[in-house]
């Protein structure tokens, strides 16, 4: 018997009532200040999803032992962030309705946002773990609000002070760096410090945000904005492991932009690092 052709992410095909995750792309780039084209990421992924296997030998976990419904993409507003980022929250409030975990795939930065804005309806005392190249601190970006760039200072609207803890960054306007000394916690390059802050989160409401920018472009050259002087896969994969004691809310992987890496790579990476993020929390 012929079934309907549906294409998910490999090991993501649980029904949307017994899943815990739901796993859903929002494909918007409309602010990308350098180069576009993380809105094809999700669909990449997916696609790609099948060069991989659901078993992870670094975490001796499968994705078939766990229960994560594919959404597919969110069809979005492309050119208009408003309502873009109204269109995120809604999708993600009708989960957090249901008792799933949202897992967003970007798209730029920007639409983290939205879904930090539905958690916080749910979860007042939420933080976030911020893995990224850039601060994305400012208060505008040639006057705009809404930007790539200005993400983690919206995030500071809604969360406030010390609930922003920031990893890998080495990247932003000196004034960023100035406004954000006294209000987030921003590891500079490295991941020092991480278990620090795993342990002063433990029990809290955490949502870990990874800009894929966060790796080295010699690793990840498919991205919008790369970064020369950043991590490999496996100081990533080993500091996501850090996370493991956590409550993660929610999570998201952002900025991948295959179209920058025509041999494939930087795709495949971001489907093996999401099997080993799904199974880690």
């Amino acid at each position: 018997m012929l079934n309907r052709n549906v294409e998910t992410f490999i090991g993501c095909d649980k029904s949307y009532a017994e899943a815990d995750f739901v796993l859903f792309g929002a494909p918007f780039d409309s602010t990308s200040s350098f180069r576009p084209g993380s809105r094809f990421a999700s669909k990449a992924m997916r696609a790609e999803s099948f060069g991989i296997e659901t078993y992870s030998p670094y975490l001796d976990k499968d994705l078939e032992e766990i229960k994560v419904f594919d959404a597919g993409d969110i069809e979005l507003c492309i050119g208009e962030a408003k309502t873009a980022l109204d269109e995120i929250e809604s999708f993600t409030d009708e989960m957090l309705n249901d008792k799933k975990r949202p897992v967003m795939l970007g798209g730029e930065h920007l639409v983290t946002m939205a879904v930090i804005r539905a958690l916080y309806k749910k979860y007042p005392d939420l933080h976030v773990v911020h893995f990224d190249a850039h601060a994305d601190l400012r208060d505008d970006y040639l006057g705009a609000k809404l930007s790539h760039a200005t993400v983690m200072h919206r995030v500071w609207d809604i969360l406030g002070d010390e609930k922003i803890y920031q990893f890998g960054i080495r990247s932003g306007d000196k004034s960023e760096f100035l406004w954000g000394k006294e209000r987030v916690s921003t590891q500079k390059f490295t991941f020092d410090g991480l278990e620090e802050t795993v342990r002063k989160l433990k029990g809290k409401p955490v949502y870990f945000t990874l800009d894929l920018d966060v790796l080295d472009p010699s690793v990840l050259p498919g991205t919008g904005t790369p970064e020369a002087g950043g991590v490999s896969f496996i100081e990533l994969l080993s500091a996501a492991k850090l996370l493991e004691p956590l409550n993660i809310v929610g999570f998201d992987m952002v900025e991948l932009s295959p179209i920058y890496d025509q041999s494939g790579m930087s795709t495949a990476l971001a489907c093996k690092l999401l099997r080993e993020l799904l199974l880690i929390f």
